[in-house]
């Protein structure tokens, strides 16, 4: 019997914007659409219907409309979306301007505190997009950044989009070396950097980085540096550089002209975690972000203008994207900088309640951080703000889902997500009418339409299976940035089943309740005895046990089959030894199934992860079956690698 968590009410359903866009699509077609799996069908059964509606409901501005709102829905990939109009993302995302109204919220770690209405954010928008253009940048050029999650940083995005020129970015916390192997495969013209960052109360310089990147990327013609954290800024520092003050243009441009490009002009570049070798660039287009961007907020999320949306998150990452996007829904953002459980673990529950946070976003990681502290939000702060959480990253154990309605907010919607950088977005997400069953996330995404297939491409229900998707949608990649065959492109999703699109993600789809269960990457997947293995499963059962901070399982070849091999990174001053082996082996076996147990248990001071916090299996896989690392940088704890390079030879005993 599946666990009911949290269910909506009729009157609570009443005042969503699903519940709107459903009652006008059903005046529009006269249909009689009553729920969320009703909608859904029908937005995968008249994809052409659901998103040229959409664009209408959602009003998107443009000087030009569409055609047609797709060209060819079998043609996957290739097919072309809002053939025909033109229209600028930022002018999109500022259709606000005229409010006085709070935009962005800037908390930094440091205490800084910093508010920009809607009004004054289009100002410095328009300032800024015309010093560019007296720059001499144009639309195609490309825009990098290597920032903290501050204010200007979205300025900055904006700005670029109001151009047309493409977008890029990096943060702060990220290695020089990791950011030329991004930023210098696209050439960018310009470079915004920052004087520095706090984080864990220490003062970090970013321009020594700043410069080695500058020093690789022959491209950059101009650098503009943001004060933030460095004692006084210094421009000479860097060659062509300038600070952001003496940058913005002195006045407001009257009757500002944003750029008016075909929808399929590319955005932004983003970028893969670059773990298994040099970073993928994928090329996003602005009609395609702009209207899946606020579907998922407005329909998916509820995003009103009355709401204030904070996430723990960096400009390294899509959600940094996904927050700024909330900006055309007219509701305000909160960033925060620094790290969010300094100087204790209440700091940013403490935001929450001041800033009168509606929607707050974290990781699933975080939220078992959250648990192995034993920190109950409820006990330390008031909620009475908080009214959906949103969580993604990777797969939250079941206990994390009975957390957050035990020990954070008994009535909220928790919003589960999964999708990824290559959509900037969902396959997988909540809505605000139907209810919430432990350890699933809601539903697919509205226009996604996604599938499980087993290991023969069959559709499978009730069973592990590879999430798929058969259909275009329209933040999928345009294309990637030099690949001029595609051949990049097809690799990466459409050579294991042709003309659909292969994620990447280890899911079971419920027939009962239509939720989706996420146990990790399917390149992961473990395979003992040829039986399929989700880690996450293991991670699940295992970082139950409060000696056990972090885990990471790896398949190893051995003798013609595969075993497991579990890592473990202990709580302080917690040894593995034999009774606690027998202990994770115990939960495993009683818990998962015998197949689970590992053939290893090894103790680890450290669980290598990218910088977006997710664990890094791959690299370890990769040097516990003698294959190399191409690409270290890529990772937050690089040196966590050296231990696994050092017990090799133990292993392969």
């Amino acid at each position: 019997m599946k666990k009911l968590l949290w269910k909506p009410s009729e009157e609570y359903i009443k005042t969503t914007n699903i519940y709107s866009f459903m009652n006008y699509i059903n005046e529009k077609f006269n249909l009689k659409l009553s729920d969320y799996s009703s909608i859904y069908k029908w937005s995968i059964d008249y994809p052409d219907s659901f998103w040229g509606e959409l664009w209408n409901y959602l009003d998107i501005k443009c000087s030009q409309p569409y055609d047609v709102p797709v060209d060819d829905i079998a043609k996957f990939p290739g097919a072309q979306w809002f053939v025909g109009a033109k229209l600028n993302y930022a002018e999109n995302m500022l259709k606000f301007s005229s409010s006085s109204s709070p935009a962005i919220i800037f908390r930094g770690e440091n205490q800084i505190r910093e508010e920009i209405s809607h009004r004054m954010l289009y100002e410095q928008v328009v300032r800024l997009a015309k010093a560019l253009r007296d720059d001499g940048i144009k639309a195609g050029d490309t825009i990098a950044a290597y920032m903290p999650n501050m204010p200007n940083t979205v300025i900055a995005m904006l700005a670029s989009a109001a151009i047309g020129a493409i977008w890029c970015s990096c943060a702060t916390d990220i290695g020089p070396n990791a950011a030329l192997d991004r930023l210098s495969q696209v050439k960018p013209t310009v470079l915004f950097t920052a004087d520095g960052y706090f984080y864990k109360g220490k003062r970090f310089n970013v321009l020594d980085n700043a410069s080695q990147i500058v020093k690789g990327i022959n491209s950059i013609k101009k650098v503009i540096i943001s004060h933030y954290a460095g004692e006084s800024l210094n421009t000479a520092e860097i060659p062509n550089s300038v600070s952001w003050i003496n940058y913005l243009s002195n006045e407001i441009p009257k009757n500002f002209e944003f750029e008016q490009l075909p929808s399929e002009h590319p955005l932004v570049v983003m970028f893969s975690s670059g773990t298994t070798g040099k970073p993928k660039c994928m090329v996003q287009s602005a009609a395609g972000l702009l209207i899946n961007q606020l579907k998922e907020l407005v329909l998916q999320n509820d995003v009103k203008p009355s709401d204030r949306m904070l996430y723990i998150t960096t400009c390294s990452w899509m959600m940094w994207n996904w927050q700024a996007a909330a900006l055309g829904t007219g509701s305000c953002i909160v960033l925060y900088d620094g790290n969010p459980s300094y100087p204790d673990v209440s700091s940013i529950w403490r935001i929450l309640e001041e800033e009168k946070v509606t929607i707050f976003g974290l990781s699933a990681s975080y939220v078992h951080s959250l648990m192995k502290e034993q920190f109950y939000p409820k006990d330390v702060v008031s909620l009475s703000n908080l009214r959906a959480i949103s969580q993604t990253g990777s797969a939250l154990s079941e206990e994390g889902f009975e957390y957050i309605y035990r020990e954070i907010k008994e009535q909220l919607h928790f919003n589960s997500i999964a999708g990824g950088t290559d959509i900037n977005g969902c396959f997988s997400t909540g809505n605000p009418i139907s209810p919430v069953y432990l350890g699933e996330l809601q539903g697919p995404g509205l226009g996604m339409k996604i599938n499980s297939f087993n290991e023969k491409g069959e559709p499978v229900r009730d069973e592990l299976g590879e999430l798929v998707c058969e259909m275009p949608a329209p933040s999928m990649p345009i294309r990637f940035w030099n690949d001029p065959d595609n051949n990049r492109y097809m690799d990466a999703y459409f050579r294991t089943y042709p003309g659909v699109w292969h994620h990447g993600d280890y899911v079971k789809i419920h027939s009962d309740t239509g939720g989706i269960s996420y146990y990790g990457r399917s390149d992961s997947t473990l395979k003992p005895s040829g039986v399929r293995i989700g880690t996450a499963e293991i991670y699940n059962q295992v970082e139950k046990l409060p000696q056990i901070k972090e885990s990471l399982a790896i398949g190893q070849n051995y003798n013609g089959d595969e075993r497991i091999i579990l890592f473990v990174q202990t709580q302080d001053g917690i040894e593995l030894d034999e009774n606690l082996k027998k202990d994770i082996k115990k939960i495993l076996k009683e818990n998962a199934s015998p197949r689970h147990v590992p053939s290893i248990i090894m103790q680890v001071q450290d669980i290598p992860r990218t910088f977006n916090g997710k664990k890094v299996e791959s690299a370890v896989t990769n040097i516990i079956n003698g294959r190399n690392v191409t690409n270290r940088d890529a990772l937050e704890n690089p040196e966590s690698l050296d231990y696994f390079e050092q017990v090799l030879p133990l292993l392969s005993e």
